[in-house]
């Protein structure tokens, strides 16, 4: 058995769970276990408690430190998932721009035993599980990867009372104050002295879900910061033609300032955690793995749940810091602002019935509902009022979506093309990666046009100073 105090030093909280990662020790030496395979298999439960809830020894261990106090099966898994011979009632959108690995990741989605409806939309490409642009409702459990790694992710464009003709007059303030008061990238972050400060970081749960509790410090960091891949914040032009009565905006062009962003390294770490948890609880085929669930009855389902609205909580707050300090350091003064999620799940009622929606880069469009849209870093994007079809489940596309992959884009396209685009667009270019250029995206068009029944455009923007990672990964 390990001493107390060897225990304490891996990260175990003194208490129960030390007391518990005590006795595995034990039963683990009695097993012919040596000291340093125990620290290595107690280091590795800690991190990834989902993975051992069926171990002979470490399975109490593993439910102990997820607050999970439903008994384990003998097989220890809580779920048996048999996909059904037939997907559950679904729609699909742009089907001529999705190709057939989208299509059947989103059948494999339809045909879960918890599914009840789905929905895929143009912009949709692979990912994790559910594809990227998929919706699907469910009846009683949340999927980890159906919301996806960076959980909600989100759009937020701010108007100006100011003309869009001040990005040339006065270019180099604006660039200067996206360039000095947000981070592009993977582990981007402020300094402590820099560190922004917003309500959101008193919510309770830091403390009560553990998870939350272990990251916080670094989600903290990251606060007012942008990631990697297809995040950045760019100021641009919004042509209103019609007005927004809904934001008091009378027709007119106005200065805007747009930005997509998300819970940063605290939604993927939250992501990974619980789709441990999920694919230690739920046996399913190995090409559904990542569509493992969580019942929210159990006490898993409830603290991921609660994570994920945490971390929604955490992505507008980011959101609301990059703009409130772009705005101050430009000396602008916000008029409007329109924002969404993305990367969520929402309890709806759709026919009557409280359903589980997921959606995986796709924006609520419920009747009436406002939310944006975007091209690529030299298309245009659109301020979009949803029609509430519920064919859908109430969503639409959240961009362009894809038609290359990363490594695809870098291999075959140049800065010189990327230029060229850029330059026939009037884009300047702050910074971004070859895998963002707008070749490797479909055409924004297209997409508006194949999903005309779910979303009204009632504005459009067109971006014109862009800042971006310098390329790095992305999973939407």
């Amino acid at each position: 058995m390990l001493p107390r105090g060897e225990i304490l030093k891996l990260g175990y909280p003194d208490g129960a769970q030390a007391d518990a990662a005590a006795e595995a020790s034990g039963r683990l030496a009695e097993a012919g276990h040596g000291r340093k395979r125990i620290r290595r298999e107690l280091r590795e439960v800690l991190r990834h408690p989902g993975r051992h809830l069926g171990h002979a020894v470490l399975g109490t261990l593993a439910r102990l430190l997820l607050g999970d106090d439903t008994p384990a099966p003998a097989d220890g898994h809580a779920e048996a998932g048999e996909l059904r011979a037939e997907p559950v009632p679904h729609s699909v959108w742009g089907r001529d721009l999705l190709d057939e690995a989208t299509l059947e990741q989103f059948d494999r989605a339809c045909r879960l035993p918890v599914a009840v409806r789905g929905a895929q939309m143009p912009d949709g490409h692979v990912g994790y599980g559910l594809p990227i642009g998929g919706v699907l409702a469910t009846r009683g459990a949340v999927i980890p990867y159906a919301v996806g790694v960076d959980i909600a992710g989100r759009m937020r464009l701010s108007i100006y009372d100011e003309a869009p003709e001040l990005i040339g007059r006065d270019r180099r303030r604006l660039q200067g104050a996206l360039m000095r008061q947000t981070r592009f990238g993977i582990g981007a972050h402020f300094e402590a002295g820099e560190r922004r400060l917003h309500p959101m970081l008193d919510d309770p749960a830091w403390r009560e879900v553990p998870i939350l509790a272990e990251h916080k410090d670094k989600a903290w960091s990251q606060l007012g910061t942008s990631g990697s891949g297809n995040h950045f914040a760019e100021f641009g032009e919004l042509t209103c033609e019609h007005g927004l009565p809904e934001l008091d905006l009378a027709p007119g062009r106005y200065l805007a300032l747009l930005s997509h962003s998300g819970s940063r390294g605290l939604g993927s770490d939250v992501a990974s955690f619980y789709t441990d948890v999920a694919m230690g609880r739920c046996k399913l085929p190995s090409e559904a793995r990542h569509l493992a669930w969580l019942p929210l009855d159990t006490d898993a389902g409830a603290s991921y749940w609660r994570a994920m609205t945490l971390c929604g909580r955490y992505a507008a707050a980011n959101h609301e810091l990059i703009h409130e300090h772009v705005a101050r350091s430009a000396g602008l003064v916000v008029r409007a602002t329109v924002e969404n999620h993305h990367n969520f799940a929402w309890r709806e009622v759709h026919d009557g019935e409280e359903l589980i929606v997921h959606r995986k880069g796709a924006t609520p469009a419920g009747a009436g509902v406002l939310g944006v849209i975007p091209g690529s870093m030299a298309d245009p994007g659109y301020v979009v009022r949803g029609k509430g079809n519920g064919a859908s489940l109430h969503s639409a596309a959240h961009g362009a979506g894809r038609q290359m992959s990363r490594k695809k884009a870098v291999a075959t396209l140049t800065r010189e093309l990327q230029e060229k685009y850029l330059r026939e667009q009037g884009v300047e270019l702050i910074a971004a990666g070859l895998d963002e250029s707008p070749q490797a995206y479909k055409r924004i068009a297209q997409v508006m046009r194949a999903q005309a029944d779910l979303v009204e455009v009632a504005a459009e923007f067109m971006p014109r100073l862009v800042l971006m990672a310098r390329g790095g990964r992305a999973e939407d």
